[in-house]
């Protein structure tokens, strides 16, 4: 009979050996090793394009921008850090980095205040679906597009700026425009322009006179509807205790009559305020009627002047210069809203829907109003989501180019600019100092970097 003895012990004639655990070990070692290098390889195949194409697309760029920024405009010769230097000399480039300081700090705010607000509001919407949708659409819309739309927007003229048109409606709503913007009077007719813009007479009138005020420079076309013939109100006599007379626009179609009276066929000007001067002191008030009369009645004896106010002749509102130097960031960071606000409002209602409920409602059970729920419960929970949507949009505004470029016109371009418009200007625009703008790159990247840095670390976390 055959003696079979357990591996790796000794035995007797007859005996059969198996293999060794060591050599067994030894080759399911090799075996996962050979395993890993041929996973490593595998995965190396798979990331090289990848790596291949970030390295051609922004590693190499990187790094020749920041050997780029340390020569002069044409790259022959070598500066050190005087693009640096200059970047904080510039006029220009400090007005860039004001203005991309205000975006940093207004856009992002607004932003992530915008869509945790509209984010609790839907919430209480039936459409809920539906609002999203259609305050997510713009972000679908191009930058340049966008661009475009807010610049016809903002267009100073009313009859093609809808935000104009809008304020400027609005505006003459509650205080009317002026009738006559353009009139005026003749030299040596005894109508006298004061500083403000207003016309008096030359002469004093006594109640029981009458005064005729001739003005030139309006149109027959664009006279108010309903004027009408001046002649009839020109004839009419004044009483002992009044003081009337026509306002007329002193020129008849087709030409003829006599300058400074009142001729057939010429107009009165309605609608026109009137008032009679006593001392300095307005003392009474009319309005021409449609063939331009006025009547100021229970006038006390003595002289008077006849006085037409500045209102009558004020030029109308033409609405906001949106698009001036005092306004194009705040315009184009509006523009920036309109875009941007509803992937905030998605990405926090995404936080929001995961919050317990049983919180929220164990709350309101205790007492709590829905502003103490919203400030004390619903906004520490959200702090996680709010931080990253708040660095996120902090990265996106760094780099905004698009709009500022698209938006402002030539004249406020240097207003407006920020870091990335003014690397462009000053390397392409115009400007052809390459070296200047690497370092304004190179500084984007700096500021850049360390928004991106928390924002990874920030999802690491919350990973884990």
């Amino acid at each position: 009979m055959t003696t079979v003895t357990a591996p790796g012990t000794k035995g007797g004639p007859g005996t059969v050996k198996g293999p060794r655990p060591d050599d067994r070990h030894d080759r399911h070692t090799d075996h996962r090793r050979r395993a890993r290098r041929r996973m490593r390889i595998v995965a190396v195949a798979f990331v090289l394009p990848a790596l291949l194409l970030l390295g051609a697309l922004v590693v190499y760029p990187v790094l020749f921008s920041v050997g780029r920024s340390f020569f002069d405009a044409p790259g022959t010769r070598f500066v050190g850090g005087e693009n640096y230097a200059e970047i904080f000399r510039d006029p220009a480039t400090l007005t860039a980095i004001r203005n991309s300081t205000i975006w940093v700090v207004v856009a992002p705010t607004l932003l992530t205040g915008l869509g945790l607000i509209l984010a609790v509001l839907v919430e209480k919407v039936r459409w809920a679906t539906a609002f999203k949708l259609l305050l997510f659409m713009p972000m679908a819309v191009s930058f340049l597009a966008a661009g475009i739309i807010f610049r016809l927007a903002y267009e100073e003229d009313p009859d093609k700026g809808v935000l104009n048109a809008t304020v400027v409606g609005v505006h003459d709503a509650f205080q009317g425009a002026s009738s006559y913007p353009t009139a005026r009077a003749r030299e040596g007719q005894g109508l006298t322009r004061a500083a403000d813009g207003s016309y008096g007479t030359d002469q004093a009138a006594s109640p029981g006179s009458t005064v005729n005020l001739g003005l030139v420079g309006v149109q027959p076309k664009e006279l108010p509807a309903g004027a009408k013939e001046a002649l009839p109100g020109a004839k009419q006599q004044a009483g002992r205790d009044e003081l009337r007379g026509v306002v007329y626009l002193d020129f008849a179609p087709g030409g003829g009559g006599k300058q400074g009276a009142v001729d057939k066929a010429e107009s009165g000007l309605p609608q026109m305020r009137v008032e009679a001067v006593r001392d300095g002191k307005t003392v009474a008030t009319a309005n021409t009627a449609a063939d331009g009369s006025y009547r100021f009645q229970d006038l006390a004896p003595g002289s008077y002047t006849v006085r037409l106010p500045a209102a009558n002749f004020a030029q109308p509102y033409e609405g906001i210069s949106w698009l001036g130097p005092a306004l194009v960031t705040p315009a184009i960071i509006g523009a920036y809203l309109w875009i941007w606000t509803g992937f905030a409002m998605v990405l926090i209602g995404a936080g929001l829907s995961t919050l317990p409920r049983d919180t929220l409602e164990a709350a309101r059970m205790d007492g709590a109003n829905e502003w103490q729920v919203f400030r004390k419960i619903t906004v520490p929970l959200l702090a996680p989501v709010l931080t990253v949507v708040f660095v996120t949009l902090v990265i996106n505004v760094m780099k905004v180019f698009d709009l500022v470029y698209i938006i402002a016109p030539g004249p406020v371009q240097e207003d407006a600019t920020v870091l990335a418009t003014q690397m462009w200007l000053v390397s392409f625009g115009g400007g052809n100092n390459q070296g200047l703008g690497s370092a304004l790159g190179v500084l984007l990247l700096l500021l850049v970097i360390p928004a991106m840095v928390f924002n990874v670390r920030r999802f690491r976390r919350s990973q884990s």
